[in-house]
């Protein structure tokens, strides 16, 4: 998915990493990465 949503994205990783973090970190690092994708998808 080239522009996930927040919510998108919450849901994506539920399970698979703590959420002890609050995610807040991880959220931001998946749509800068999406974005440095914008072209190839």
């Amino acid at each position: 998915n080239p522009k996930p949503t927040d919510e998108e994205i919450r849901i994506g990783i539920s399970g698979n990493l703590c959420r002890c973090t609050g995610y807040n970190m991880i959220v931001k690092a998946i749509k800068t990465a999406s974005k440095k994708g914008d072209g190839i998808w």
